[in-house]
């Protein structure tokens, strides 16, 4: 059982898909976010969506950092990050403006002030404001704010984001085929749009950078910031601190490790607005590589195909400590992080420049990372290096 599995996490969610496999699987079951008729308004041609995801465990690293650090800034990220793990989902199925937000924080009032509440409330409105400027209006409707100290040991960041979407501006994925070739937006680096160096780690898969990164004295000093019945030999098993420096390639200053573990979630709104607006029927498929990293397309196929992805990006810097912290093999590390891109974009070999054009032109590194083949049975295969991985 892989360190992941033994913390309790899951990268693919069997259990909850189990729950949830007698639900309505809305009107296109290929498309990234289920998508239903107008029941709002009743209007043929439009569709309504509503979605709810959030920053997960990553809050609990915002915690420690503040802690240790005293940097209340640190929780404008977790905002962002849960703002950005539904947007970006919604921008999947085409909806790049007009959304309503509402924001759900649980926490535990003995350990989060409320001037950690304000900059998370804050935090929003300003997001909000910069994606304005790119033509991506959201509306903050407020939301649920609740002293739940019994059931959260800090705090719990999460929302829900709607929108009504005309049905022939939507991006099922019905239309990937054989022959398209898969463009991959990085994670890392520096876009126009953002004023540091994102690490590219996104929200996923940070209850195992947690603990396989940070030293043991953070479970010692800190119990409130995990599963105290955990197996103490997978509790913050690592050797760094949150203050300890590394050197970033192309970065002229060194950066912390809580500073790459706390690299707030990269949104792609401003790229896949341009590209939506501009070149929407370039556009096969969009993937969010989220829960279950570079596995994550195999959900979303609308037949059978053989994925090959064989020119994956380097894996970012924060990608390798967590592996040498944590001996995770390859696989795992593919199916739990994004390892160096978080959106794909299915295409026709001859569009694919210019999606990769409008890509760059944000700041933000694009390329051909693999393709799709026809096949009799859904399959992936990742070469990294030297290494092919079947899924």
């Amino acid at each position: 059982m892989s360190l992941y599995s033994q913390r309790g996490v899951s990268a693919q969610k069997e259990e909850v898909h189990k729950a949830t496999e007698k639900l309505d699987k809305g009107l296109f079951p290929n498309a990234f976010c289920k998508i239903y008729p107008d029941y709002l308004g009743g209007e043929k041609g439009w569709v309504h969506l509503m979605h709810a995801d959030g920053a997960g465990s990553k809050s609990i690293l915002a915690y420690l950092f503040w802690k240790e650090t005293g940097d209340l800034r640190v929780w404008k990220g977790i905002a962002r990050d849960a703002i950005a793990m539904n947007l970006d989902d919604l921008l999947c199925v085409g909806i790049t403006n007009n959304l309503l937000f509402s924001s759900t924080i649980d926490r535990n009032k003995r350990n989060i002030p409320g001037e950690v509440l304000e900059m998370i409330i804050n935090g929003s409105q300003e997001f909000f404001d910069e994606l304005q400027g790119y033509g991506v209006r959201i509306r903050y409707l407020g939301g649920e704010t609740a002293d739940v100290g019994d059931v959260v040991r800090t705090i719990a960041v999460n929302g829900t984001m709607t929108a009504r979407w005309p049905e022939n501006k939507l991006v099922t994925n019905d239309k990937i085929r054989p022959g398209d070739v898969i463009v991959g937006l990085s994670s890392s680096g520096q876009s126009v749009y953002e004023t540091a160096y994102n690490s590219g780690i996104g929200s996923n898969g940070l209850t195992s950078a947690r603990h396989d990164v940070l030293h043991k004295t953070y479970g010692a000093r800190f119990h409130e910031s995990y599963d105290t019945t955990l197996d103490e030999h997978i509790v913050y098993i690592g050797p760094h601190r949150m203050t300890d420096e590394v050197i970033v390639p192309g970065q002229a200053s060194a950066l912390t490790i809580g500073q790459l573990l706390l690299s707030p979630t990269r949104t792609y709104a401003p790229v896949l607005k341009q590209l939506l607006d501009e070149h929407f029927d370039k556009i096969h498929g969009l993937i969010h590589c989220s829960g279950g990293g570079q596995t994550k397309c195999m959900k979303y196929l609308p037949g059978d195909f053989r994925i090959v992805k064989d020119n994956l990006f380097e894996p970012p810097l924060i990608f390798r400590l967590i592996q040498e912290a944590s001996h995770s093999d390859t696989r795992e590390m593919y199916q739990v992080f994004n390892m160096g891109h978080r959106l794909e974009v299915f295409t026709s070999p001859s569009d694919a420049a210019a999606i990769i054009a409008v890509s760059e032109k944000f700041g933000v590194e694009a390329k051909i990372v693999g393709r799709a083949e026809a096949s009799d049975k859904k399959e992936l295969l990742l070469k990294v290096g030297d290494e092919t991985i079947v899924y």
